[in-house]
């Protein structure tokens, strides 16, 4: 059932999952189809590869079949206290298909960690991974990996990538500190402005795509514009797209998304 309405209402600005055809039925399906994509690919697979001593701080590396052209990062979401890498591995087909590793990083989710803890794993990850294949660095990620991927490409954070596309990102951060899951959460506004990538410039060298599906809660294809406007880079509202499948296309090689990742490189 929808939450009822009130405006203004945070919670159900950023609520997804109420307003999708069987929205709670999507968790699972993704866990299976990964499980089953690890299962395929298993000989061309390093799973829970340590980037760092946490037992979070572990990452799967899926190669392609001939050398690497060069390698995506895709950092899950779940609005940073949800989830793991292992509901996402069947992603990877999309960039292994294209010739490039990808690799999936978990992170510390909160409560147990704050959010400007978890860039700073991420951006550890990414050095690892930097360590272990030759070639450009992509990183993407969805919603608050969508923030993750961002802040990757942010020019506070110090990180080897060429190129970041954020999916449905949740670039500013100051909203969420009026809704429910901030007791989680527990963003102040200093780490709203420091952890914000729409507050900060895109670095210099790195170029970016915003990806969001066109049928997402308003809340987040302001999100997306909003990071588009002040790194003044592209952005594409995915049409027919919702915020639980816009990250689909990643499995295609051919999709519009899956190329707007690879961009040229």
């Amino acid at each position: 059932m929808r939450p009822d309405y009130r405006w203004p209402d945070p919670d159900r600005d950023y609520t997804n999952g109420a307003f999708i055809p069987g929205g709670s039925d999507y968790p699972d399906r993704w866990a299976a189809t990964a499980a089953g994509f690890r299962k395929l690919w298993r000989a061309q697979a390093e799973l829970d590869l340590a980037y760092g001593p946490d037992l979070r701080q572990r990452l799967d590396l899926f190669l392609p079949e001939r050398p690497p052209r060069g390698v995506v990062v895709f950092v899950h979401g779940g609005y940073w206290h949800l989830f793991s890498k292992s509901y996402w591995s069947h992603l990877a087909a999309g960039p292994l298909a294209q010739g490039f590793a990808v690799a999936m990083p978990g992170y510390t989710l909160a409560p147990a960690a704050r959010i400007a803890e978890m860039t700073v794993e991420i951006a550890r990850a990414c050095w690892f991974v930097g360590t272990r294949v030759p070639g450009p660095m992509v990183v993407t990620g969805h919603s608050a990996g969508g923030h993750l991927a961002a802040r990757m490409g942010s020019a506070n954070v110090a990180v080897p990538v060429a190129r970041v596309v954020p999916i449905s990102p949740l670039a500013e951060l100051g909203p969420l500190m009026a809704t429910e899951m901030n007791q989680t959460l527990k963003i102040d506004a200093e780490e709203a402005a420091a952890e914000s990538p729409a507050r900060h410039p895109l670095r210099d060298g790195v170029t970016a795509h915003v990806w969001v599906g066109a049928e997402e809660r308003p809340a987040f294809l302001w999100q997306a514009r909003v990071l588009s406007e002040e790194w003044s880079c592209p952005w594409t509202a995915d049409p027919g797209r919702h915020h639980f499948d816009v990250v689909e296309g990643l499995a295609d090689p051919e999709s519009a998304l899956c190329k707007a990742v690879i961009g040229g490189l």
